[in-house]
C-alpha cells in the first residue's frame, strides 16, 4: 500500500518474526551472544524468557538459519503436545522411523546422539512457547538431558517462553528440571529512545529506504513511550503510522500522527508516566555451531560486548 510512496522494496514493520529484519542493538546483540556461546559450549539446557513481542522467536530463527551444517536442529513451535506427539516430532527431527515402544525409541535416540557426538556433530532441540508445555512433557525433556558422556551433553535443548515459564519451573515437581538449567537468557525490551530510533532506522534501511529519516525525533520519542520498547508494539505503531501518512500524503511522520495511531491501537501511555517522561527525556575449539559467515556477522557487531556477555552469563 505505502511501499511505493515511501520508496521501499518491502514492508519494514511486518508483525511476522522475519530474521532478515533483525536489528543489532546493543541489548539484542548481547542476547544473541549469550545464546551463541551457550550452544557452542554445549551447556545442555538453555532457557530464554521475555515478554510478549520482544523478539524471542525472531532471535531463535536467526540462530537456526545460521547454524553450521554440522548442527542438526529441531524446532517445535506448538507446545500443546502430548508425550506421544512430542516424541513424534523428535523422531522426525532425528530421522528415526522403526520403533515399537518408548524403551526401544530411547535406546535408538541414545545411540544416534552418541554417534553424532563422537563425530563432532551437534544436536539441538528448540521448543518455543515452552510456558505452555505440560508438566509431563517437561519431565520427558528432563530425561532427554540424561543423554551425556562424562564431559559433554549429547543433546542441547533451548526452551523459550514468556515470564510465566519462570513460575512454572518453580513448581516442586519440576525442581529437577530447574536444576538442569545451565544458562538463563532474558530477552529485553529496547531500553532507550536511542535504541528505538536505531531499530526503526535500520528496519527502514533493510526495506530499501534511501532516506530513512521518515520518522521525526519527536515521533520516535513518543513511539518509545507508547511501546515501552517492545519491538512488536513498535512495528505495529510504525506500520499504522506509515499507512496514515500515506493516506494524508505526508512524506514525514511526526508526533501528531503517532498520537492518533496510538489512540486507535489503545497504546497511549499513562498520562502521569507521559508527563514524567516528557520532563526526563530530551529529544536526541569445539565443533562449529554457526557458519563462518554467520559467526563473523555476529562477532563483528560488537566483539567486546560478546566476550563480556559470555563470561557474565555462563558464570
Amino acid at each position: 500500500m505505502y511501499k511505493e510512496f515511501f520508496g521501499l522494496k518491502e514492508y519494514p514493520f511486518s508483525l511476522t518474526p522475519d530474521p532478515r529484519f533483525i536489528v543489532f542493538t546493543p541489548s539484542y546483540n548481547e542476547l544473541l551472544a549469550s545464546l551463541y556461546y551457550g550452544i557452542e559450549m554445549a551447556k545442555g539446557l538453555i532457557v530464554l524468557m521475555g515478554e510478549v513481542g520482544t523478539g524471542k522467536t525472531t532471535a531463535i530463527r536467526w540462530i537456526i538459519r545460521r547454524f553450521d551444517v554440522s548442527v542438526l536442529a529441531g524446532y517445535i513451535f506448538n507446545p500443546h503436545l502430548s508425550i506421544e506427539e512430542f516424541y513424534h516430532h523428535l523422531t522426525e527431527m532425528l530421522g528415526i522411523k522403526d520403533w515399537t515402544n518408548k524403551t526401544e525409541l530411547l535406546a535408538q535416540i541414545g545411540k544416534l546422539l552418541e554417534e553424532r557426538h563422537r563425530r563432532g556433530l551437534r544436536t539441538v532441540l528448540i521448543v518455543d512457547e515452552a510456558h505452555e508445555l505440560s508438566d509431563q512433557v517437561l519431565e520427558e525433556i528432563r530425561l532427554l538431558l540424561n543423554f551425556e558422556s562424562d564431559n559433554a551433553k549429547h543433546l542441547q535443548i533451548i526452551l523459550t517462553g514468556q515470564p510465566e515459564l519462570r513460575e512454572k519451573l518453580k513448581q516442586t515437581n519440576l525442581r529437577q528440571l530447574k536444576q538442569r538449567i545451565a544458562l538463563r537468557c532474558k530477552m529485553p525490551a529496547l531500553p532507550t529512545v536511542d535504541e528505538v530510533g536505531h531499530y526503526i532506522t535500520q528496519r527502514l534501511q533493510i526495506a530499501g529506504a534511501t532516506t530513512p529519516n521518515i520518522f521525526t525525533l519527536g515521533a520516535i520519542d513518543f513511539i518509545f513511550q507508547c511501546s515501552e520498547g517492545i519491538p512488536r508494539q513498535i512495528n505495529n505503531l510504525c506500520d499504522n503510522a506509515m499507512i496514515a501518512a500515506y493516506a494524508a500524503n505526508e512524506n514525514t511522520i511526526g508526533r501528531a500522527i503517532i498520537e492518533e495511531v496510538a489512540e486507535n491501537l489503545d497504546l497511549l501511555p499513562d498520562k502521569d508516566a507521559l508527563l514524567a517522561s516528557d520532563k526526563a527525556v530530551e529529544v536526541v575449539g569445539s565443533a562449529r555451531v554457526l557458519t563462518p559467515q554467520a559467526r563473523e556477522e555476529l562477532l563483528s557487531e560488537n566483539n567486546n560486548l560478546i566476550q563480556n556477555s559470555a563470561v557474565k552469563d555462563i558464570t
